[in-house]
C-alpha cells in the first residue's frame, strides 16, 4: 500500500506500507509525472522504513521510470534501513543525474529534499 502527498508543485512524498506492488508504482509514476507537467524538475521523498517487500516487476519498473526521466528530477531522498533497499538506490544511480541519497529518518530525509 502507498500513501503519496504532494507537499508542493514540485516535491512528491511517497510513503509505502507492508508490500510495494506495481499498482503502488504506478500510482507514484502518476504523481511524479503530474508534477513534472508544471516544472522542469522535480524532488521525490520515498519513505520505504514500513516496507516490509516489493515484488519483481517493482524492480523492473523503477528501472524503465528511472532511465526515462533521467533528467527530471533534482533530488530523490529515500528512507529505509533495509541493506538491499540501499544497494537498489545506489544501483539506480546509474539511471539519472538526480541526487540520490539514502536516510535512516524521515525529518533529515525531508529537510535534505526541501534544500533542492
Amino acid at each position: 500500500m502507498i500513501t503519496i502527498n504532494q507537499e508542493s508543485n514540485n516535491l512528491v512524498i511517497a510513503m509505502v506500507l507492508s508490500e510495494f506492488t506495481l499498482a503502488d508504482f504506478k500510482e507514484l509514476e502518476k504523481a511524479a509525472d503530474y508534477a513534472l507537467q508544471s516544472q522542469d524538475k522535480a524532488s521525490l521523498l520515498i519513505d520505504l522504513s514500513d516496507m516490509l517487500g516489493f515484488t519483481v516487476d517493482v524492480a523492473w519498473e523503477e528501472i524503465r521510470f528511472a532511465r526515462q526521466h533521467a533528467k527530471d528530477f533534482d533530488r530523490i531522498a529515500v528512507v529505509t534501513d533495509d541493506q538491499w533497499v540501499q544497494w537498489s538506490t545506489w544501483l539506480a544511480r546509474i539511471f539519472t543525474d538526480a541526487e540520490m541519497q539514502v536516510f535512516d529518518d524521515y525529518v533529515t530525509a525531508l529537510a535534505w529534499v526541501q534544500k533542492g
